[in-house]
């Protein structure tokens, strides 16, 4: 369990910094609460591991020897794409994901009033419907960034490998991280942050869960890590 929990956290720290998700949070904080933009990207993100877990338990119920081919091609996978991607990258790039980020929470800005229909469950909680539309913002645009990214299919693919309490307790604790260093530092930790180095250690990092996978060859079980 120890091995999955290091890997979740690993993965997602590194992957998750400079990511379209962590810019999303940081210019959301810049606008609103952070403590309110904290709760809905945190709360996206738990989700979206939780789901993710459980659709690597399911992929666990393969044969161990396509799950074992499939984690090493994913990783290294991902590995050279990213190193590539780094690779055309200018040393003083401005960020697509910043960009991207800024292009969502523009569009769905104009959607931030909370409808009538929610006003009583969000009075019952005590809570201004100000409130909970950006809670609700916050958790929407995070979770839709996160469909289908690289790190919710790596999250699978090691959930489908390893112990997944473990990847999900990692996952978790680094989304924790990330978020916070979002909604905290703000502007002044995402202008100190090279999209072009992030990508170049995610690349690493990736390559090496592969090439370890591919030197473990196939477990026994599944989850006995």
């Amino acid at each position: 369990m120890l091995a999955a929990f290091t890997a979740g956290l690993l993965l997602i720290t590194v992957s998750e910094l400079g990511d379209k998700t962590f810019f999303i949070a940081v210019i959301l904080a810049t606008r609103h609460s952070r403590r309110l933009v904290f709760i809905g990207v945190i709360a996206a993100l738990a989700a979206m591991t939780i789901l993710s877990v459980l659709m690597g338990k399911v992929a666990s119920l393969l044969p161990a020897e396509y799950i074992h081919h499939a984690e090493v091609g994913l990783f290294l996978g991902f590995g050279v794409k990213l190193l590539y991607d780094a690779a055309k990258m200018p040393a003083k790039s401005e960020g697509n994901e910043a960009e991207e980020a800024a292009e969502v929470v523009e569009q769905a800005s104009l959607n931030l009033p909370a409808s009538g229909k929610t006003m009583g469950f969000v009075s019952a909680l005590g809570l201004q419907s100000s409130q909970m539309a950006v809670m609700l913002q916050a958790f929407t645009l995070t979770f839709l960034a996160e469909w289908g990214d690289r790190t919710q299919i790596a999250t699978i693919t090691l959930a489908a490998a390893n112990n997944p309490a473990g990847v999900a307790l990692g996952a978790v604790l680094g989304h924790s991280i990330c978020a916070a260093l979002a909604v905290i530092g703000g502007k002044l930790i995402a202008n100190r942050i090279s999209e072009r180095m992030m990508t170049t250690l995610g690349g690493c990092l990736f390559l090496i869960f592969g090439i370890v996978a591919a030197f473990e060859g196939v477990p026994k079980s599944p989850h006995s890590l």
